[in-house]
């Protein structure tokens, strides 16, 4: 696919870096900073070669009204948060207009990326993020923002998680840089774990009866700990729709 990806930042260069080997891919980046960082990439003259091409808009919010593309592309799939497929076809012109949502996860191919628009551009944008990760389809803007509001926002909610039980063994006496190698390995693992498995089976199955594990569950359930993750994913939500709402 021939891709024009404006905005080379964390996000943008993640993605640079996932789809540099099958794609033609032209990087207009308005930081000479970090221009200088992307080895081996290859500089658009200016935003004009979006003529015919996918354009993966990489840029902060709030930065949509200084991005002009003075013809039209094939495709404006934006990544950026709470800019509706409505405002998307007012600012631009192109045949299709996705949107997608990668995570921070995306920096080393394993994002889970949400995505939504034009179903006639669906393969299309389903192969470009399963290139970084795991792209799924939603039908709905709303489902897009509760996606984001859970593998968007999840890697903060999980590191938060993470500290914390390394937190915990610290606490009993474990010294700090071996409680967080125990941490990483315990997450690095869990992928495993989880394909193919509901989470409520794999803790049924970790907890024996009498045993250590299931005497911390009952310490988390009675902490509150499952409630104040629904309303982590919640709060997200009603963020995103508040910022959505404040760009229309």
């Amino acid at each position: 696919m021939d891709i024009l990806l404006i905005g080379a930042g964390a996000m943008g260069g993640a993605l640079l870096k996932g789809w540099g080997s099958s794609h033609s891919v032209l990087v207009a980046e308005a930081s000479a900073d970090r221009r200088r960082t992307l080895e081996n990439a290859r500089f658009a003259a200016d935003n004009s070669e979006a003529k015919g091409r996918i354009v993966v808009l990489a840029v902060k919010p709030q930065s949509l009204g200084s991005v002009k593309i003075p013809v039209r592309a094939k495709a404006i799939v934006s990544i950026m948060a709470g800019v509706t497929l409505e405002t998307l076809r007012e600012n631009f012109e192109a045949d299709y207009f996705i949107r997608a949502m990668p995570n921070l996860a995306a920096l080393h191919q394993r994002s889970a990326t949400a995505l939504t628009g034009d179903a006639g551009f669906k393969s299309e944008a389903l192969e470009l993020f399963n290139a970084v990760g795991k792209a799924v389809w939603f039908e709905s803007e709303k489902e897009l923002a509760i996606a984001t509001a859970l593998s968007g926002s999840g890697p903060g909610y999980l590191a938060l998680i993470a500290e914390a039980l390394a937190n915990g063994a610290v606490r009993l006496g474990m010294k700090s840089d071996d409680a967080y190698a125990l941490t990483q390995a315990l997450f690095e693992g869990m992928p495993s774990l989880l394909a193919g498995e509901h989470p409520a089976a794999l803790k049924d199955r970790v907890c024996s009866p009498n045993g250590t594990t299931i005497e911390g569950i009952a310490a988390l359930e009675r902490s509150g700990v499952r409630g104040a993750i629904i309303d982590a994913v919640k709060a997200a939500f009603d963020q995103s729709e508040r910022l959505a709402k404040k760009r229309d």
